[in-house]
Parts: structure tokens; sequence; C-alpha cells
């Protein structure tokens, strides 16, 4: 964990921080709203004071076990927090200012039990015990390194807008406004050289790129959808994998995009308009007969469905805290169910990607073989199988299945 770096703090900076821990431990909040929202209220903060508020606090998210095991106990209140700031920063830089918050700290003590964790492997990369034991049994060859690299903070990963440029274009182009990038893979995707507030960006509000990682660029290339086809998006949410299909689609054919939360797709409406996809049809799902409806229509299907989330624990540190056992189970039982009822929207001939976040082969291949092994799956052969660790390429965690129905299968 130690790393001597020079860090000047700021009482009110480390304030917010603080404050941002308890709206997201103590009032169940999400990571990303509370911090969006403490930057709101921090309107006159420059560029590097926000990036401390935001850095620091996912960073305390990480390692929330570690600190607190060093702590001696389940932070409850805003002083809590502002000693876990303070161990935070002194394992980071061997320092701590003299201030009355950070007055109860102990330095030899901090050092004797962060080195009795750090021979744990729960405690040292700080994930809750259960979770650590269930993915450990899951993934016995590679859990030790990709639980590692799932505490390195993720790459800002751009995606070119194929409906208005092109990847060579949109790099040259940002790098005239001083944002420098580097190319990822043969497709679209560019990676920010620095981490920046990249939505300030002229060319994002023209709609030439979106935010979105390359692992999750890979799930719409793999399903190609040819321009002229029709494609169903049945768990399109706010849409970043619809809108890669539209480009991919060159706004030509029919692309539906299905989901049970109808304001996520008023989202997408919004995010189709900035993009100049015009090919978008959005329909919340309202019952089965929505689906129903679409039986035998698609070209593709994309089954992009909910899965835990542990492929990208980086962007989301905080999910780590929130999910329960209990809710691995019955994300399984969602994600089989979508899969048979919704794998027959697939037309003879054509395609279906199933794909997750997650790293788990229970909510992946296992899944798979699972549905190819019923009814509803033997009218389908596999394809093509990706399985993507955060260790691989330094890229989110994800899970790719490409299947094909085969002429005459499931009516």
């Amino acid at each position: 964990m130690k790393e001597t770096t020079h860090i000047k703090l700021h009482p009110l900076l480390v304030r917010s921080v603080a404050q941002a821990l308890v709206a997201i431990f103590s009032e169940n909040r999400y990571a990303d709203k509370v911090i969006e929202q403490t930057l709101k209220s921090n309107p006159k903060a420059g560029s590097r004071d926000r990036a401390f508020i935001a850095e620091t606090t996912y960073e305390v998210l990480r390692y929330y076990r570690y600190y607190a095991e060093i702590l001696g106990k389940t932070p409850r209140g805003e002083s809590d927090f502002w000693q876990m700031i303070g161990i935070h920063f002194f394992l980071k830089t061997g320092q701590l200012p003299d201030w009355q918050e950070f007055k109860s700290l102990k330095i030899k003590e901090i050092k004797a039990l962060a080195e009795k964790a750090d021979a744990q492997r729960s405690l040292r990369e700080s994930i809750p015990e259960w979770l650590d034991e269930m993915a450990a049994g899951q993934l016995p060859d590679t859990w030790d390194k990709t639980l590692h690299w799932l505490n390195k903070p993720a790459q800002v990963v751009l995606r070119a807008n194929r409906l208005k440029t092109d990847r060579a274009t949109l790099q040259r182009t940002l790098l005239e406004e001083g944002i420098e990038t580097k190319p990822a893979g043969t497709g679209d995707a560019l990676v920010l050289a620095r981490r920046q507030n990249i939505f300030l960006s002229p060319l994002f509000k023209k709609g030439w790129f979106e935010v979105q990682d390359y692992s999750s660029q890979l799930v719409a290339s793999i399903l190609a959808p040819e321009p002229g086809m029709r494609v169903v998006d049945a768990c399109a949410g706010g849409g970043g994998k619809t809108l890669h299909l539209a480009a991919l689609l060159q706004n030509k054919g029919s692309l539906i995009a299905l989901d049970t939360v109808a304001w996520k797709l008023d989202e997408l409406r919004l995010r189709a308009r900035r993009a100049g996809a015009t090919n978008i049809e959005t329909r919340p799902i309202e019952s089965r007969k929505t689906i129903k409806r679409l039986y035998n229509s698609a070209d593709r299907l994309l089954l992009d469905v909910p899965c835990s989330g542990l492929g990208v624990l980086r962007r989301n540190p905080d999910a780590k805290w929130k999910l329960k056992p209990e809710q691995i189970e019955q994300l399984r039982a969602t994600q089989q169910e979508i899969l048979q009822s919704y794998s027959h929207i697939t037309k003879p001939g054509g395609r279906m990607v199933y794909a997750t976040c997650s790293i788990l082969p229970a909510e992946n291949q296992d899944q798979v073989q699972q549905f190819l092994a019923s009814e509803s799956g033997k009218g389908f052969h596999l394809l093509e199988e990706k399985r993507i660790l955060p260790q691989d390429e330094g890229f989110d965690g994800f899970y790719i299945a490409l299947l094909e129905r085969r002429e005459g299968g499931i009516q």
C-alpha cells in the first residue's frame, strides 16, 4: 500500500471526502451519485481539488475493509471516516498533518496492524470474506491476480462514434483540444493518457464519442450487425451498447431497445439524439407480451443481462460492499430466465450474444451451458466465447458468448 508521495491535505477537502463516505455507507447511496453531488456542492473547487475529492473517496472505498481493520472498528460517523482517511494517507505517504482529527491515530499501531492485515488476502485486497471464498472457488488459478487488478483504478476509454467521425480523426481533433489519447485494439477505442473531465469537451457535446470501456465495446463488435438488419437490444439500460449497435448499423435497418425500467430508455433517447442515431425505437417491457410480440423476428439479439458487476469493481468499488450472497443466486435465476424466454426473439439463422460484466463462471459459461442443454437452447449452438479478466489487457472483466440459432430451431 505504501507509496511515498508528497500530498498536501486541506481540511475542507478531507471533510468533503468524509461526508461523502458517510452518505455512501451510512445512507446506503451509490458512490458515483454521491461524488457527483459532492462536486456540485463545491462549485468553486479547481480541477485538482475536484480530482482529490473523487479519487480519495474511491480509494478509501476500495480499501474500506483493510482500513476498518486497522481502525479497529466499523466506522459509524464523520469522525471515524476522518480517521480512516488519515490511515489511508499515512500508509500512502508515511506522514500525517498535525490535526486534531488525527490525534487519536497511533503511528506504531497503524504500521503493526497494516503488516498483520497484509498477510491475509481478503483484508489486504479489501473484499468481503464470502465473496473472496466464492470467487476463489470458481477461479482457483487466477483469483489472486484478478482480485489485485480489481483494485487498480480503471482507465477512461472513449468510443469514436462512426455516425459522426472515425477514430483517427477523433484522436487528432481531441489533441487539438489538449486531450491526449492512444488507440486500443482494432475498433473505435481510444484511452485517455491522463484522467480529466472529458464531458466538457465540445466534441462530446457534438456526439463524436461516448465513454465506454474497451471490453464493453467488444460486445457489439462480436454481435456484428450488418446495415439493414433488424436488431434487438433486450436489456438496453442507459444504452451504451445500443448506441454502438446503431453506429455499426450505420443508421440502416431497425434497432429496438427494450428495458424493464422506463426512465433508462428516456436517457437513451437523449443520448441517441446527441449521437445522431436515428434508427432506435425504445419499448419498455411492460409484460411478457412485449417479448412475445418480437419472437422469431431479430437477425441479431443482444442479451446484456443483469449481473453482479464483479468485472467492473474498479469503476464501482462500493458494489462489493452492497452485494449479498443471496443476490448472486437471484441474479443467476434472472439470467437463466432471460436466456430461456428472450432467446426466442432470434429468428432461425440469426445470432444472439449473451454478455455480462461479471467474472464468475456461475454467471457466465455455466449459464450458457445450462441454456444449451435446455429445451429452448437445443435450437442454438455456440460459435464463440470470450472471457476477459482485468489483468488480461487492463480493461474491465467481461464475458461474451455468441450463439447462432439453427434453421428450424426453437419455435
